[in-house]
C-alpha cells in the first residue's frame, strides 16, 4: 500500500499524526516537567503520566495491528479505520515519552561525577541549560523516531512487494502494449503499423514477435490440456496466440520447432500431452461452445512465470476468428532493449496509442531515503543547537584551563561529549519510539484492499540500520561538536 496512490494519503497522514500529535503533546510535555532551577527535582509523576500514555499508544497499535493480521482482503474503510488507530497509537507513543529527557539530565547528575571531566561538564552544562537542552533533545527523539519508523516500514513493504511481485515478461523485454484508460484493447491494424514502424525506426533489424487475441466482436474462446494448470502468476494465463516468433520468445530458445498446425504445450511440469482442446463461440446465437481437439507436443522451461498452451494463429484464424495485435514484443535473446533506446521510443509513440514496458525484474523504490535523510539531518541539527558554538560558563571555562593546561583540547572534548551526549539521549529515545511504531504500522500496511490474495510474508526488521543511527547520529555529532568548537566564554 505504501507505494502506489494510497501511499501518499499514508504519507499526509504519517507526517500528521506521527509529527503533529508528539509536537502538540511531546514538546509542551517536555517543557513544562523541566525546572526552571537545576537544582530542583524533577516530579517523577511526569514521567509515570508520560509512560502510561506511551503505552496506551502501544496498545492502540497493537489493536491495528491484530485487526490487520488475517490474509483476507479487507475494505477500504476497513484499512483506513486500523490506520487512523494504529497512527494515532504512534503519536501517542511518542507524546508520552516527552517528560523522559527531563528525567535523564536529572539522572546524569549524580551518576556522572565519576566520569572524565569533559564528560562530567557536559552532563552538568546540559543539566544546567535544561530548557533548551530539553527541547533539542525531545526534537531529536521526534525526528530520529519518525526516521527510524519509516525505515522499518519501508524495508517491510519492500519486501511484502517483492514476495507479490510477478513479472510481465521474460527478463530484459521490451513490450509496446494498446494504452489502457480502463479495460485493455487490442491495437487496430493501422495503430499496430504505426508502432512497428516507430519499433523499426528506433531498432533498424531486430525482430519484433507479436501476440495476438480474438477481436472485440468475437465471443468465447479457451484452450486446456488434460492434467496441465497454468500459474495465476504466469505472463500469458490460459493461452497465447501469434506465430512462430511469439513460441520462440515464450520459450526463450530460438531453435525450438514450430507447426503452424500444432500446439505447444509450455510447462515445467513431469506430464505428458499429445493434444489441446479448444472451445470457442463464433456466433452470437451459439449457446454450448463447440470443441475442437488439436495435436500438441511439450515444451519444457524452467521459468513458472512463461507456462502457457501456445496456440498458432493459423489454427484459431481457421475457427472463423479475426485476430488483432495484443503486444509487439523485442525479444532479449535477439536484442536487450537500453534505458536510453525505450525513452527514444516512448517520444516516437502517441501516448495515447501505445505504452512502453521493459522487464527489468523488482525494483525497490528508494522515495523514502531522502525523507529518512533529512529527518535525520533534522534530528542532528537540533542537538547541535544546543548551546552550538558557545562556550562553557565562566567557571567550566577555569575548570577546562586548568585541566587542559591552557590548551583548546579540553575545550574541544568539551563540546564532543556535550553534543554526542545530547544527539544520544535523542537518538535512543527516537529508537524506543520508532521501532515498536514501525513494527506495528507494518501489519495495517499490508493488507490488502484489491482483489487479488493476499501474500503475507516475514517482516525484516533492518537492525544495523537502526544501530548505526543510534550509534553514528551521536558519534558524527561528537565530531561536529569538537571541530565547531568556540574557547570563548559566553557567560
Amino acid at each position: 500500500m505504501l507505494f502506489d496512490l494510497a501511499g501518499y494519503a499514508f504519507l499526509t497522514a504519517f507526517f500528521v499524526l506521527f509529527a503533529g500529535l508528539p509536537a502538540a503533546g511531546a514538546i509542551p510535555a517536555a517543557m513544562l516537567t523541566a525546572p526552571p532551577d537545576r537544582h530542583k527535582v524533577m516530579r517523577l509523576r511526569f514521567v509515570v503520566v508520560g509512560l502510561f500514555v506511551s503505552v496506551a499508544g502501544i496498545l492502540l497499535m497493537g489493536l491495528g495491528a491484530w485487526l490487520g493480521r488475517e490474509d483476507s482482503r479487507y475494505g477500504a474503510i476497513e484499512f483506513f479505520g486500523m490506520l487512523l488507530i494504529s497512527l494515532i497509537g504512534a503519536g501517542l507513543l511518542v507524546a508520552g515519552l516527552g517528560p523522559l529527557p527531563s528525567w535523564l539530565l536529572q539522572l546524569s547528575g549524580p551518576y556522572g561525577e565519576r566520569l572524565p571531566l569533559p564528560l562530567r561538564l557536559a552532563a552538568r552544562d546540559l543539566a544546567h541549560r535544561r530548557g533548551r537542552a530539553v527541547l533539542a533533545i525531545t526534537l531529536t527523539m521526534m525526528a530520529t523516531a519518525f526516521g527510524i519508523a519509516l525505515t522499518i516500514i519501508a524495508v517491510g513493504e519492500t519486501t511484502q512487494s517483492r514476495a507479490e511481485y510477478s513479472p510481465q515478461a521474460r527478463p530484459g523485454s521490451l513490450l509496446i502494449r494498446p494504452t489502457a484508460l480502463f479495460v485493455q484493447q487490442p491495437f487496430s491494424a493501422a495503430d499496430a503499423n504505426t508502432v512497428r514502424a516507430a519499433i523499426e525506426q528506433e531498432l533498424p533489424g531486430v525482430p519484433i514477435a507479436q501476440s495476438e487475441r480474438p477481436s472485440g466482436e468475437s465471443w468465447y474462446f479457451d484452450a486446456r490440456a488434460e492434467n496441465v494448470e497454468i500459474p495465476e502468476e504466469a505472463v500469458y494465463w490460459d493461452y497465447a496466440i501469434g506465430n512462430e516468433k511469439l513460441l520462440r520468445y515464450i520459450t526463450g530458445d530460438q531453435s525450438t520447432p514450430y507447426d503452424e498446425s500444432m500446439a505447444v504445450v509450455i510447462t515445467s511440469a513431469e506430464v505428458k500431452v499429445d493434444s489441446v482442446e479448444l472451445f470457442y463461440e463464433i456466433n452470437e446465437n451459439d449457446e454450448t461452445a463447440t470443441t475442437r481437439t488439436v495435436p500438441a507436443v511439450i515444451t519444457r522451461t524452467a521459468d513458472p512465470h512463461m507456462q502457457t498452451i501456445f496456440i498458432p494463429s493459423k489454427i484459431v484464424q481457421d475457427l472463423g476468428y479475426q485476430l488483432q495485435p495484443n503486444e509487439l514484443i523485442v525479444d532479449p535473446t535477439l536484442r536487450r532493449v537500453t534505458v536510453q533506446e525505450q525513452e527514444r521510443l516512448d517520444d516516437r509513440l502517441d501516448d495515447a496509442v501505445a505504452e512502453t514496458y521493459v522487464e527489468r525484474g523488482f525494483e525497490a523504490s528508494t522515495w523514502w531515503m531522502p525523507v529518512v535523510a533529512v529527518a535525520l539531518l533534522i534530528a542532528l541539527a537540533c542537538t547541535l543547537a544546543t548551546g552550538f558554538g558557545k562556550a562553557a560558563n565562566a567557571r567550566q571555562a577555569r575548570v577546562l584551563k586548568r585541566a587542559g593546561n591552557g590548551s583548546a583540547t579540553a575545550f574541544r572534548w568539551f563540546y564532543a561529549f556535550r553534543a554526542g551526549l545530547s544527539t544520544l539521549y535523542g537518538t535512543v529515545l527516537g529508537a524506543v519510539a520508532g521501532c515498536p511504531a514501525g513494527m506495528l504500522l507494518l501489519w495495517p500496511l499490508t493488507v490488502r484492499i484489491t482483489w487479488e490474495e493476499p501474500v503475507r510474508v516475514p517482516f525484516e526488521t533492518p537492525w544495523p540500520a537502526i544501530v548505526a543511527v543510534v550509534v553514528g547520529l551521536p558519534l558524527l555529532a561528537s565530531t561536529l561538536g569538537a571541530i565547531l568548537a568556540r574557547e570563548q566564554s559566553s557567560r
